[in-house]
């Protein structure tokens, strides 16, 4: 199967939780994608930077497009999507993020990551880090602040920026800590536990969890945030999903396990389960239409009052 197609049937059976013809679900998705994107306002071209010698270890970047203040730039950092072994920031970014992040005075990144199978997911976890710190080097010249930088990821992309912001070993091998990161924004993810979503998921799902993560329970659990999630952690989390039973359980899941930790976790759910709610939570992200939108301005705003980060 060609990659996009790989992609959008991966997507849909991810969301879905049901295996359907890949050309069925390659024209669903590419016209709500499309439909989407097309709704967003025109950007600029971002930037684009390399963090490693791979062709996929690489970033895009945009510069906030309000006026330049005094005070440096917040950045937020977008991981996507897609099973762990598909996807890219082309794909999987979504063009309302483009726009509305660095309308509101943000600058906004979104990263390649290499993919399984050529890589393991510790290795993603790495490049996410090694993205992180490459970033903060060049602070000075790109004008952001450093201190003010927030992770954000969908769907597997969440299972990621979650995983690096409560095992300390990714950022810790990059030459950073947990506090150069000021707050994770978790968007729809559904592998925070892994032995769990591999136990009660349907044949594709239980493929691409097991491609991703092995049989090995001590290496699933390894690689699941809800086992790392006592201190130290980032401070603060936005973790956002729809009603997906996975999505929701493993959600509140690790919000749990993160407050008894001491970091402070807000939880928001929206309506929609299967694909349409997985994408919009994505795609629209950053459209002022969309409830999530005001959710995560509202977050960022109290993240970085006058006081806090």
């Amino acid at each position: 199967m060609r990659l996009r197609s790989r992609l959008i049937f991966g997507t849909l059976c991810l969301a879905a939780g049901a295996p359907l013809l890949a050309q069925d679900a390659s024209r669903l998705v590419s016209r709500q994608i499309a439909a989407y994107d097309a709704a967003a306002p025109g950007v600029l071209e971002p930037r684009t930077i390399t963090y490693g010698p791979y062709r996929m270890q690489a970033l895009d970047y945009w510069s906030p497009s309000t006026p330049k203040t005094a005070k440096r730039p917040p950045l937020i950092v977008f991981v996507h999507g897609g099973a762990w072994s598909m996807g890219s920031k082309a794909s999987g970014t979504g063009r309302w993020k483009e726009a509305h992040f660095p309308a509101k005075g943000f600058a906004f990144a979104s990263l390649d990551y290499r993919l399984v199978p050529t890589v393991q997911v510790e290795d993603q976890a790495d490049d996410i880090a090694h993205a992180l710190r490459t970033l903060i080097t060049r602070a000075d010249e790109l004008g952001f602040d450093p201190h003010r930088i927030v992770l954000m990821g969908h769907s597997a992309g969440a299972h990621l920026v979650a995983l690096v912001s409560t095992d300390p070993a990714y950022v810790s091998r990059a030459g950073l800590a947990m506090t150069d990161i000021a707050g994770t924004i978790a968007v729809d993810g559904a592998g925070y536990d892994v032995p769990q979503q591999i136990a009660t998921s349907q044949a594709f799902l239980y493929r691409e969890y097991v491609q991703a993560f092995g049989t090995d329970p001590a290496r699933q659990r390894a690689l699941s945030p809800v086992f790392h999630a006592s201190a130290p952690n980032v401070g603060r989390f936005l973790i956002l999903h729809t009603a997906r039973a996975d999505s929701s359980q493993q959600s509140d899941e690790l919000a749990t396990i993160l407050r008894r930790a001491g970091s402070s976790v807000q939880v928001n759910g929206f309506a929609g389960t299967g694909l349409a709610a997985h994408l919009a939570i994505n795609r629209r992200m950053g459209d002022p239409a969309y409830p999530a939108t005001s959710v995560v301005d509202q977050w960022l705003a109290n993240l970085f009052a006058p006081g806090g980060r």
